[in-house]
């Protein structure tokens, strides 16, 4: 449970229940507390996520936790062995769990939450905070442009005409459909069409978000200004981008803590190692497992590897050629002057920081929104290369593609690597001006907080 009650205002946050969901909601709640001092947030999360944020960097003291039951949704150990069962549970189990918590809350905070912070995932809730007349801001840790494209579901082509199957047609910009997704091929969505039920419940999501008090989104206006701006004209609440949120939260970037990483990469030339991640849940064949360590030795790059489980068995393939580590700092890593590309899944996250640090990407996107995003990386913002085009018919990019494209990304006197490092370097700027004052950001966030404090996000009696 929280401590006990406060004086001052409150807001509550509801993350999805996975690392990709958490890691932002987080950041966005240290932005709140940064800017507004009388702010204190508390972020509901289940017991053994409390656990494992243990060893999270150190939280500001107005950001707190509360804690659910874990029997209400499967252990994160075995989320991936049946998806299903962990979709159905947070859909279905999770929601009374916070229900009670928040009730619980209501009663001990003074005053009451002023706000439910709530991932845009969680089906239900809108209603939770409606019920209890609190307004709800529903948070997208995912890109603009994913959410106008699952905000408009109803108007994909049907899966039952197999359009994954033909070449020409999945090969059409999604533009036809949606607006704003010219750089979004209909293979990048309707590869979907087989996930029945998460399909369903994504459907669900989108129809509840349009009974929420406002959108929060942690991308920012330069970075999406069309989907951003399509995304206001549709809601009839308003919407705040104030990303990136994932600065460090003491400003050092190039601070390493770990003495290994630090050593070794200061130890290597000025942007000639490539960071390797697949972030904390996507997986792969160990055959294109290793394709990838081959291609990138075969390049000749240097590459720091953040590899898991696998660190020990990459640690004896790779000799001096590079450094495979379980976990790291992957915001300090990337802004660490030795970098200079990044071989990435293209997680939402992922790509935010690799655009804060400066760093072009080598796209090996897995699923759901890394397809969109690594479409954006390369084809629209032309700061990567996207690896997906490369696959065989055995699905796995080979070695010799791996090594070209690496080669391509890092060699800095080539016209590919230059243009590609130039236009990564202007969206770092363009990043960080948006956050700094007077930026598109700074000023979204300012204006959710003005409106959070004034009671002007109300809760509509559509909503409860």
């Amino acid at each position: 449970m929280a401590s006990s009650a406060t004086a001052g205002r409150h807001v509550v946050a509801v993350p999805y229940p996975g690392s990709g969901h958490i890691n932002p909601m987080l950041a966005v709640c240290r932005l709140l507390v940064a800017a507004d001092g009388a702010l204190t947030v508390i972020v509901v999360v289940t017991e053994e996520w409390h656990a494992l944020l243990a060893s999270a960097p150190t939280l500001p003291d107005r950001v707190r936790f509360a804690t659910i039951p874990n029997d209400v949704i499967p252990p994160e150990r075995s989320r991936g062995v049946d998806h299903a069962a962990f979709f159905e549970a947070v859909s279905n189990k999770m929601a009374d769990a916070v229900a009670q918590l928040l009730d619980r809350l209501v009663l001990e905070l003074e005053p009451r939450p002023e706000a439910i912070l709530v991932d845009t995932y969680l089906t239900w809730g809108v209603a939770v905070g409606a019920r209890r007349c609190i307004p709800v801001c529903s948070l997208w840790t995912q890109p603009a442009t994913f959410f106008l494209a699952l905000y408009h579901l109803d108007l994909w082509p049907s899966g039952d005409d197999d359009h994954e199957h033909d070449e020409e047609l999945s090969a059409k910009s999604m533009d036809q459909y949606v607006p704003c997704l010219s750089s979004v091929r209909m293979s990048d969505l309707m590869v979907f069409s087989r996930w029945k039920r998460h399909m369903k419940i994504t459907a669900e999501a989108f129809v509840n978000v349009r009974k929420a008090q406002c959108l929060l989104l942690t991308s920012f206006h330069e970075l999406e200004p069309c989907a951003i701006n399509t995304t206001a004209e549709l809601l009839t609440f308003p919407i705040y981008p104030i990303g990136p949120a994932h600065m460090p939260p003491d400003g050092n970037a190039g601070r390493i803590q770990d003495e290994e990483h630090h050593d070794w990469l200061d130890a290597q030339p000025e942007k000639s190692v490539m960071y390797v991640s697949f972030g904390s849940y996507a997986s792969m064949p160990h055959s294109q497992f290793e394709e990838i360590a081959m291609g990138l030795l075969d390049a000749g790059v240097k590459f720091f590897w953040v590899a898991r489980d696998k660190a020990p068995e990459l640690r004896g393939m790779c000799g001096d050629r590079g450094l495979a580590v379980p976990w790291c700092d992957q915001q300090r890593v990337l802004c660490h002057r030795s970098v200079g590309g990044f071989l990435s899944h293209c997680g939402w996250n992922s790509v935010l920081e690799a655009v804060w640090a400066g760093v072009p990407v080598l796209a090996f996107p897995v699923a759901w929104d890394q397809l969109v995003n690594a479409r954006m990386v390369g084809d629209e913002w032309k700061v990567g290369i996207d690896l997906r085009e490369q696959r065989g018919e055995d699905g796995i990019v080979s070695r010799a593609a791996i090594s070209d494209a690496a080669r391509k990304l890092m060699d800095s006197d080539s016209g590919v690597g230059q243009e590609m490092r130039k236009r990564a370097a202007q969206l770092r700027e363009v990043s960080r001006s948006a956050v700094g004052e007077g930026g598109s950001s700074h000023s979204s966030l300012s204006g959710f907080l003005k409106d959070l404090a004034e009671g002007r996000l109300e809760v509509a009696e559509s909503s409860q």
